[in-house]
């Protein structure tokens, strides 16, 4: 990428993460370090020649490195100390798209582990206090959970354990809920969300 010729951190931060793809790359590996294919799949529209470009960049830029994984013959991508600290930039942008997103998909990609970054950016800087409490969240494919204790909030595949409630739904409307632009009793009025289990405490959960 051409450089801005600007000094000033933004302009600079742009030079680094503002190539096309970039943030999307950084967001894949928040969420957990992914093999080549692994990025491949969760990047749905990037082709293989552009992925490789981008990581090379990434890399030089001190934002991702190569490790080996398992028993060491597997390369894998991770984020450097430093690529991590755009967690922070990357959830403001998710709170900021809420408006973005409540028209739905519209036929766009999804892939269920977005939920993983999604979900506790949304639901952080809403929720408070915090309940212990755990979510199981059907939105087609493998069963997920949400898992809120008063450190925060986590998403990921369910581990087996016991469930407070279970939330049935499209993956818009649990993103309209964490933003809380949708309320529980709305989204049930309407049939958008089904739950299964004790409801006050996905109406807590939520804030909604």
């Amino acid at each position: 990428m051409r450089g801005y010729g600007q000094y000033c951190g933004l302009a600079r931060s742009l030079e680094v993460v503002g190539d096309r793809w970039n943030l999307l790359i950084v967001r894949q590996l928040l969420i957990t370090p992914a093999r080549y294919r692994d990025l491949l799949d969760g990047l749905p529209g990037i082709a293989t020649n552009l992925l490789a470009d981008r990581l090379r960049d990434l890399e030089s830029a001190g934002v991702l490195e190569r490790r080996l994984a398992g028993a060491g013959s597997v390369v894998e991508y991770a984020l450097t100390p430093w690529g991590a600290e755009l967690r922070g930039p990357i959830e403001s942008l998710i709170r900021w798209s809420t408006p973005l997103m409540v028209r739905g998909p519209e036929g766009d990609a999804f892939r269920p582990e977005w939920l993983a970054l999604a979900v506790p950016a949304l639901l952080d800087t809403r929720v408070e206090p915090r309940p212990s409490a755990t979510i199981g969240l059907e939105i087609g494919g493998p069963l997920l959970q949400l898992r809120a204790a008063p450190t925060g909030f986590e998403v990921g595949p369910h581990d087996g354990g016991d469930l407070d409630a279970t939330v049935r739904t499209d993956p818009a409307y649990v993103l309209a809920l964490s933003a809380g632009a949708l309320t529980l009793g709305d989204a049930l009025a309407f049939g958008l969300v089904e739950v299964d289990g004790d409801e006050s405490i996905v109406r807590t959960v939520f804030a909604a």
